[in-house]
C-alpha cells in the first residue's frame, strides 16, 4: 500500500485483503463475525472498504491471527544516540525560582516606586 493513496482507497484495499485472508482461512463472514464478537454487517462493511471501529478491526485481526503484525505498523519508539549513551533520558524540571533580595521585603511598596 502506498502512502499516496487516499483514505478511501486504503480502506478498500484493506477490506479486500481481509476478505481474501478470511476466505483462505476457510471462514464465512458470519463465522468471522461470531468468532470476533462483532456483527456480520460490521464484517461486511470492513470488507467493502467502509469504516468500522478500531476495536472491531482488532478483534478481526486477532481471529485471523494477524494481531502480531501490528508491531510492524506501530513499532516501539527508538531512543536517540545521546539517550543511549547517557543510559537514561533526563527528567525535565523547571528552573528554580529566583529569590528576592532580603532587603526588598523590608521596604513596603508604594505607588510610583519602580
Amino acid at each position: 500500500m502506498l502512502s499516496t493513496h487516499t483514505d478511501k482507497t486504503l480502506l478498500a484495499e484493506m477490506g479486500h485483503r481481509i476478505a481474501r485472508l478470511r476466505v483462505e482461512a476457510g471462514m464465512t463472514q458470519a463465522g468471522l463475525a461470531y468468532e470476533a464478537g462483532i456483527s456480520k454487517s460490521t464484517v461486511e462493511r470492513l470488507e467493502a472498504g467502509r469504516s468500522i471501529q478500531l476495536a472491531g478491526l482488532l478483534r478481526v485481526l486477532r481471529v485471523l491471527q494477524l494481531i502480531g503484525h501490528l508491531d510492524q505498523l506501530l513499532p516501539e519508539p527508538v531512543q536517540g544516540p545521546i539517550a543511549l549513551l547517557d543510559g537514561e533520558k533526563p527528567v525535565r524540571r523547571r528552573p528554580p525560582r529566583k529569590k528576592k533580595p532580603a532587603d526588598a521585603e523590608a521596604v513596603p511598596w508604594r505607588w510610583g516606586d519602580q
